[in-house]
């Protein structure tokens, strides 16, 4: 008896499993024959007959059997057996391709002519069809997995296997075929396909010179295509997650049926799913392909014939670290275009090996001829927040955070523009590029950890570079420009009767670090500091009045607590089993002879360090170098120009007592005691406005 079929049944995973190495091709344009549908119906039929030649000897009886549709029953139940000819589970009845959204159209995959005796007449779909269908309607088609007919045409793969197709037919007509491989079966795209793909289409479309369509394939065109398209759509247009997934099921009905890809979408962008998002049932053509000639459940067709365990979830038992990577991986070529730009803003000549470094400002250690300085120009003072070093570059498509090795990760963050009369605008930032600290707020009452990102300054607004204006204009724009319009829409959600976006579901939080007079220096140092929900390690002194200065910035000072003076160094265990310290000069490895470290109280031994870099502090008194922690956000030890200066640090010994004494003559000099009475009197008033 065949059991009656669930129309709620769960869609069988997609039926691609197969390693494939991403990659990109590119085809320059040959000669174009347009082949006749009368041609097409000849070459099949003669394609048939040589096949039947081919596979069955003269002289045994010829049995001519139909296209076996059902042969991946059989094949499922011994996953060991896989024949790579057979046809995909649902594809025969599996609408071709959706309408157009935008220049993208959503597609099954073509299959190539090695599936054609396995196809009935009139259900053929291959990119030979695909191309001269979009001819005969007059369509230029640009393909991300899809069909390009166009000299430069883009074909975006995201099935897992390279079976269905030959790319030959793309090469005869100059298409750029992108594979992006994603795996079908109880998992959705990983982040990095999905930024992948969005760079691809957004490239694509940036340097066409007239309108071309992209066709986006993966099996059957729903799950990983939607979910792919609906990602695209959030991060080039404004729109909910809702609207983006309702954009493509019209336009490929019923648009993305599996529900943990819905589910996905909302949790990535975190939206809650309003009440009234159904997921779709699971389509007629799918649903008959899902249940075996005894009405029973087809197991998953895996490589290994085994299940997929899905990941776990132990987010509430994670320890946060300093160290923790953060955020997703970017192709390398959007990493590329996105370091010229800070080497662009920040007016640095971007070299064959210059365009690998950070270029972020950096302060030097503060000593007993700097600290003139603090005498010569007007400086305000913070804490040293004991955390990681990140720019942040905020675009339309995503924010990236920049680490000390120069490489950015995307994290999803919102950082809305703000309205010239209102709280807040309709768009939100591209290319403000931010600079700040991460650290990690342990809170008292609950000791539950928070990640929080310290914004100190901001060196472009919306592609507008402002590196040459003081910091006191940069830092009262940080905060009206981006920290304002951010807090003043969190607000109106949170107060609203369906707040569709969580910012409580972001990353980290994020606030515009605070700075204040030399006069308050003391207070920092015995109030401030210690109560702190983070470590701290120190004081920064900032000009005032300063630009801002990439790299190496002689005039921004940083005072450490003397145990905590600290180097970088590049450990390394010799061929001798020598321990080595080395650092850089002029861009190479420099071993410092002499210096050797101590990793007290480690459980692992010193091999285990080999190849690193370790931050380590100086003991005076054993004349040694300790061990404090593997530095995981660099790549290089520190320069030697910035050992010297931390050793001049150490020997100069500017204790807390001595820099208070030399703060409290400086406020005196007239320079201070007039600005510091102005500051004040303006900060006075800006308090009163804000809490009316």
């Amino acid at each position: 008896m065949i059991a009656s079929m669930d129309l709620n049944a769960s869609p069988l995973p997609e039926d691609d499993e197969e390693i494939y190495e991403r990659h990109i091709e590119h085809y320059s344009l040959p000669e174009e024959h347009v082949e006749s549908a009368v041609e097409i119906s000849r070459r099949e039929r003669e394609e048939r007959r040589k096949k039947l030649k081919r596979d069955r000897p003269d002289d045994h009886p010829v049995h001519v059997s139909q296209p076996q549709v059902l042969d991946h029953f059989y094949q499922n139940r011994n996953p060991k057996f896989y024949d790579k000819s057979r046809l995909p589970p649902g594809w025969l009845d599996c609408p071709s391709a959706g309408q157009e959204i935008g220049c993208i159209i959503p597609s099954k995959v073509p299959l190539g002519e090695s599936f054609n005796d396995c196809i009935p007449p009139g259900k053929r779909y291959s990119f030979k069809q695909v191309i001269h269908q979009q001819r005969v309607l007059g369509r230029k088609i640009l393909l991300v997995f899809v069909l390009g007919l166009e000299p430069l045409g883009l074909v975006i793969d995201l099935t897992n296997t390279s079976r269905y197709y030959q790319t030959t037919d793309l090469k005869k007509e100059g298409i750029k075929h992108v594979k992006i491989q994603c795996r079908g079966r109880d998992a959705v795209p990983d982040n990095m396909s999905v930024n992948t793909f969005v760079y691809e289409v957004s490239q694509f479309l940036l340097r066409q010179k007239s309108k071309k369509y992209i066709l986006v394939h993966c099996t059957h065109g729903h799950n990983r295509t939607g979910y792919m398209i609906v990602h695209y759509l959030m991060r080039s247009q404004s729109m909910s997650v809702s609207q983006a997934i309702n954009f493509f099921s019209e336009a490929r009905p019923p648009g993305i049926y599996k529900p943990d890809y819905i589910d996905a979408l909302y949790t990535f962008y975190h939206e809650r799913r309003p009440e009234m998002v159904i997921c779709p049932p699971t389509p007629e053509w799918k649903r008959s392909s899902d249940l075996d000639l005894n009405g029973e459940a087809v197991p998953d067709d895996d490589d290994d014939g085994s299940p997929i365990a899905l990941p776990e979830n132990h987010e509430t038992d994670v320890v946060l670290t300093n160290d923790d990577i953060l955020g997703d991986e970017i192709p390398q070529d959007q990493l590329q275009s996105l370091r010229l730009f800070c080497y662009h803003t920040l007016k640095l000549n971007a070299g064959v090996r210059g365009n690998a470094q950070f270029p972020g400002s950096h302060p030097v250690s503060l000593n007993r001829d700097n600290l003139q300085l603090l005498r010569q120009r007007y400086y305000y003072a913070t804490w040293k927040a004991d955390g990681t070093r990140y720019m942040m570059l905020i675009t339309v498509d995503g924010c990236y955070l920049i680490d000390r090795s120069f490489n950015f990760r995307r994290v999803q963050m919102r950082f809305p523009c703000r309205h010239p009369t209102e709280g807040i605008g309709d768009g939100t930032h591209h290319f403000t590029l931010l600079d700040g600290e991460m650290v990690i707020d342990t809170l008292p009452d609950s000791q539950k950890q928070e990640r929080r990102y310290l914004i100190y300054d901001v060196m472009a607004l919306n592609h507008t570079p402002i590196i040459e204006r003081p910091f006191y204009e940069r830092w009262k724009m940080l905060e009206k420009e981006v920290i304002e319009p951010r807090n003043y829409e969190r607000h109106n959600i949170y107060q609203s009767r369906n707040p569709y976006y969580r910012y409580d579901l972001e990353p980290f939080r994020v606030r515009r670090k605070d700075f204040w007079l030399l006069s308050t220096v003391n207070k920092v140092l015995k109030e401030f500091i210690p109560k702190l929900s983070h470590e701290a390690d120190g004081l920064i002194f900032q000009g005032w009045d300063d630009p801002y200065v990439p790299r190496t910035h002689e005039g921004l000072l940083k005072w450490k607590y003397a145990r905590l003076n600290s180097v970088d160094f590049l450990f390394e265990i010799g061929s001798d089993d020598r321990e080595q310290l080395f650092l850089f000069e002029r861009g190479r490895k420099k071993l410092m002879e002499g210096n050797k470290v101590e990793f007290r109280d480690v459980p692992d031994p010193p091999s285990s360090f080999s190849g690193k870099i370790i931050e380590c502090s100086w003991d005076p008194d054993e004349h040694v170098w300790v061990y404090m922690r593997i530095r995981t956000d660099k790549s290089t030890p520190n320069d030697i120009n910035t050992f010297w200066k931390v050793m001049r640090s150490i020997r100069d010994n500017i204790t807390e007592e001595i820099l208070l004494n030399e703060i409290n003559e400086i406020i005196q000099l007239p320079m201070y005691a007039d600005r510091i009475r102005i500051d004040s009197k303006a900060r006075m008033h800006a308090n009163a406005a804000r809490r009316r």
